[in-house]
């Protein structure tokens, strides 16, 4: 075991990530394979750092984040261990050799269809006020960035400036389904260097937002009458985008773990094997909660061995306030199974409509071919402009500096949500991510307390775009509660107007 960790590689240079984030994700993918088992003893921090000729606060550092995730347990004057409490799996690698490559195929049957036709219903509750709408005093949204904070000017003068080079012609000419080369091989350094990830601009493709992603991998890998399981509360868009390609969705409980992967595991077994399984382990949308590490290894083992698809969408990868993010998914697929998507919408500004899927290349390849149908490619002005925030710097200073507001606005909404709505609604303070997920208490009609708010200025939820399983009976209203786009004073504004309309709701 220890010869294993001794043969791990780090690069040690400013273009990838952090060293101790590396480590971290090596021995992530050591547990994983089944090398460290359950229980077993690591090597102190001392004796792991002289032998790969570290830091010793690098391991430190590297543990403490593992611990904080739930992959390692430390026993207070006895040392490290790999947590009890993860599935002891079969090693999947001949001794003496290295963990597998990435690899280069899918791991689930990939399919090639037209894209299929529909209407798709905008959720009213989590749209941004358009300009021909009336606007409400105050505005609780789904959770998304404040655009005063965002990088606009700096987007503007690259936008600018590459609007009037040499080049301009050629970026307003047809360009690469794929999206800008410069953007994905930014996104891919950045990618790599953040998120703990193996992949190459050609692993790439650039959408608009995340949702066109979505739609994106329904189209490729959906045939009518497949199973998808989804969580359950979840995201609405991406459910009708399942159920437009033909998709019987198969609702999967949620709680503080993240979903229920008891309940999928019994699906495969009873020979319903679903086709995808629709996931979002970082900052759980609605909820907020994260996949446990019990959870998301024994997910993997079960794409491995029944062959489905993980859509792993990491809609706010950025912002984790507890401790450093928590790795995705795919930065541990050796085997081709995860489709990962994301966006800069919940890093810059919604309106900001650069996205990207990141898949083996045949993948990528359909997935492109698709997009042409309905979008021939993206803006390649708009995409150089962020592919140079990329490079210099520009995007990760910004979201450190955002990581920093952000936090306190989530301090603060939660200080006032204690102080004047505890009578009528409960939350735990989550580790991230740009909501709180709270509860009603009972008897409280969250569709009632929107139309009072409305009434009095104040745009929120009505609470009926989180759950979707029929007949499902539960006993309180739910409701997400954006805090990151309202500064301090409209935060407190909109909060007094609230507990009116939860007053006069109470009176009745």
């Amino acid at each position: 075991m220890i010869q294993k960790l001794l043969e791990i590689s780090l690069v040690k240079d400013s273009q990838h990530s952090p060293l101790y984030r590396q480590l971290e994700s090596e021995i992530i993918q050591l547990i994983c394979q089944g090398f460290l088992k359950p229980g077993q003893t690591l090597p102190s921090s001392r004796e792991l750092a002289q032998g790969l000729q570290l830091n010793r606060k690098t391991v430190v550092a590297t543990y403490e984040e593992l611990n904080a995730q739930g992959w390692v347990e430390t026993r207070e004057r006895s040392g490290v261990y790999v947590s009890g409490n993860l599935p002891d799996t079969t090693r999947r690698t001949t001794p003496n050799t290295r963990p597998p490559v990435r690899s280069l195929q899918p791991g689930y049957v990939l399919i090639t269809k037209q894209a299929s036709n529909g209407p798709s219903n905008a959720d009213p509750n989590i749209e941004i006020v358009g300009t021909g709408e009336p606007t409400s005093l105050y505005k609780i949204d789904d959770g998304f960035p404040d655009p005063r904070i965002a990088p606009i000017e700096e987007l503007v003068r690259e936008y600018r400036r590459f609007g009037k080079n040499r080049f301009t012609n050629k970026l307003l000419m047809y360009g690469p389904e794929q999206g800008s080369y410069r953007l994905r091989a930014e996104l891919a350094k950045f990618l790599n260097r953040t998120r703990g990830m193996q992949v190459t601009d050609k692993e790439i493709l650039i959408t608009k937002g995340t949702q066109m992603a979505i739609y994106l991998t329904a189209q490729l890998l959906i045939q009518p009458g497949d199973i998808v399981c989804v969580p359950e509360p979840g995201y609405r868009d991406a459910n009708q985008s399942f159920e437009l390609a033909g998709a019987s969705l198969a609702f999967i409980p949620v709680d503080k773990e993240g979903m229920n992967v008891d309940m999928i595991e019994q699906l495969c077994k009873s020979k319903k094997v679903p086709r995808l399984i629709y996931i979002i382990p970082h900052h759980h949308r609605p909820t907020t909660v994260m996949l446990s590490a019990e959870r998301r290894m024994r997910l993997m083992n079960l794409a491995v061995k029944y062959g489905f698809a993980l859509l792993e969408d990491d809609y706010d990868f950025d912002y984790h306030f507890t401790s450093s993010p928590l790795l995705p998914l795919a930065s541990m697929d050796t085997g081709g199974h995860i489709i990962y998507v994301g966006s800069f919408c919940k890093s810059i500004a919604p309106g900001i409509r650069i996205g990207f899927m990141v898949a083996p290349e045949v993948v990528i390849n359909e997935a492109a071919a698709i997009r042409k149908l309905i979008d021939r490619q993206g803006e390649q002005l708009l995409e150089e402009a962020t592919a140079e925030l990329l490079s210099n710097g520009e995007i990760s200073r910004h979201i450190k500096k955002s990581h920093k507001i952000y936090q306190e606005r989530l301090d603060n909404a939660c200080r006032l949500l204690r102080e004047h709505l505890s009578p009528y609604l409960t939350f735990d303070k989550p580790n991230g991510g740009l909501a709180i997920w709270a509860a009603y208490r009972k008897h409280i009609s969250a569709s009632k307390v929107a139309r009072n708010a409305g009434k009095l200025g104040l745009k929120i939820s009505d609470g009926s775009n989180y759950f979707f399983q029929p007949n499902a009976v539960r006993p309180n209203d739910f409701i997400r509660i954006g805090y990151s786009s309202l500064d301090e004073k409209e935060m407190a504004g909109a909060i007094d107007v609230w507990k009116q309309a939860l007053s006069n709701e109470n009176r009745r």
